[in-house]
């Protein structure tokens, strides 16, 4: 439940700056752990109204995401970390097609661009070191369909898997 409103947190928080962004990765670290180390942030948060707070990471390099995952260590302070990203959703028969077609990886991109029932969608997988998981997909409205929000921890095992990974030693 807590982690589920954190990743709601996150993709509204990344929605305020509107669509078309890069992948964005957040640090989950403890409010009431960040509030000893910065006590200068003592009215801005609150540790019973929010247990964990997002803090926005670097940008990730220009790399493969899970070549860029493989990368990251994070300190003993940070408890989970959550990634934000824009995809494209497809209908299940074009999934299926994709699959079925063995594209690679640019291929299966291009082919998902010119869908006519793709979908826009920012997707925020969040998990904690304990194997936690959450994710939230925000579907972006167009003039036939309105914005969409949905949650499941399923909805991207291999990110949440990869995710798991930057906390193994």
């Amino acid at each position: 439940m807590l982690l589920r409103a954190v990743a709601r947190e996150v993709e509204e928080f990344v929605a305020t700056a509107g669509w078309d962004q890069g992948l964005q990765l957040f640090a989950l670290v403890p409010t009431a752990e960040l509030l000893t180390q910065q006590p200068e942030l003592a009215g801005q948060l609150d540790p019973e109204a929010s247990p964990l707070t997002p803090i926005a990471q670097d940008e990730l390099p220009d790399t493969d995401l899970a070549q860029a995952l493989l990368g990251i260590v994070w300190p003993d302070v940070v408890v989970g970390c959550a990634l934000a990203q824009e995809i494209l959703v497809l209908p299940p028969e074009a999934e299926e097609k994709l699959r079925a077609e063995e594209l690679g990886d640019e291929e299966a991109r291009a082919f998902a661009a010119a869908h006519p029932q793709r979908r826009e969608a920012r997707l925020v997988a969040a998990v904690l070191r304990d194997g936690t998981a959450a994710c939230v997909l925000h579907l972006r409205g167009n003039t036939e369909m309105p914005d969409e929000v949905v949650e499941h921890p399923e909805l991207a095992p291999n990110l949440t898997d990869a995710l798991l990974e930057t906390f193994k030693p």
